[in-house]
């Protein structure tokens, strides 16, 4: 089992990513998992909201990375179902955080064809924070380029519960029989219904575990984990991540 964990989370020299990243095989769906902002500031002596706000920043590059080496989707785990536990002052700035990324940054994103999409409860979010993601949403819908799915207030779990309510709804309205129900139509039901499962999954901090985070669409992802925490990620730890991809065989339970 240790010997598989490392290969998770194997690393390459410089050299090898130059050289052996091949154009022809970059993942088309990347899904990240930003996590260490907290620890970044602590071992900074600073206070956690400083991490939060150094991450965003990241973001901005990972976004452009993806984009410039042709990713089609990038989906960001920016706050979980599970974030609202901890304490009210960071919960209020990480809520601050995604109106003053997309204020900023917006312009760029129309300018480069990104494409914003959310996944998530928005209804529980703060209005400002909704407003801002909302107005996102709307002016870049007819972009063509890089999709980025942000997942805000996300779970799995409550994402899987949702879907399976849509499918009871529509059984019992007879407009679906219980025979006919398969993974096809649960997929149609679920959050990323439009978009591919992701081919990567990346997490920062050396936390390996999924966190509630798309647990449906990554059953066949490759996963990619780094010691790294998420204010220090930067445009080569996402190049050596797609390297490492490269070189795994994806045989999808076939040999």
């Amino acid at each position: 089992m240790l010997e598989k964990l490392s290969k998770w989370k194997s690393s390459l020299s410089s050299q090898e990513i130059k050289d052996e990243l091949d154009q022809a095989n970059i993942p088309k769906h990347i899904a990240i998992i930003m996590d260490g902002n907290g620890r970044w500031a602590k071992n900074k002596g600073l206070p956690r909201i400083a991490g939060h706000r150094e991450g965003m920043k990241v973001v901005n590059k990972v976004v452009q990375k993806a984009n410039d080496l042709g990713v089609e989707v990038l989906t960001l785990y920016a706050f979980s179902t599970e974030n609202w536990k901890r304490p009210k002052t960071e919960v209020d700035y990480l809520m601050k955080l995604p109106e003053r990324f997309l204020n900023n940054e917006l312009p760029k994103l129309m300018e480069e064809n990104v494409k914003v999409r959310l996944m998530g409860s928005i209804e529980e979010l703060p209005e400002h924070t909704k407003k801002a993601v909302l107005k996102a949403v709307r002016e870049t819908e007819n972009n063509t380029g890089l999709i980025l799915n942000f997942a805000l207030n996300y779970g799995s779990r409550f994402e899987l519960m949702n879907a399976i309510k849509k499918i009871a709804k529509q059984v019992e309205m007879g407009t679906l029989t219980p025979e006919e129900l398969n993974e096809s139509i649960l997929e149609k039901n679920m959050m990323t219904a439009e978009l591919r499962d992701p081919d990567l999954l990346i997490r920062t901090s050396g936390e390996i575990r999924l966190s509630n985070f798309m647990l449906w669409q990554v059953a066949y992802s490759e996963f990619w984990f780094t010691d790294v925490l998420w204010p220090d990620f930067n445009e080569k730890h996402l190049t050596e991540a797609i390297a490492v991809y490269q070189k795994r065989a994806r045989r999808y339970g076939g040999v």
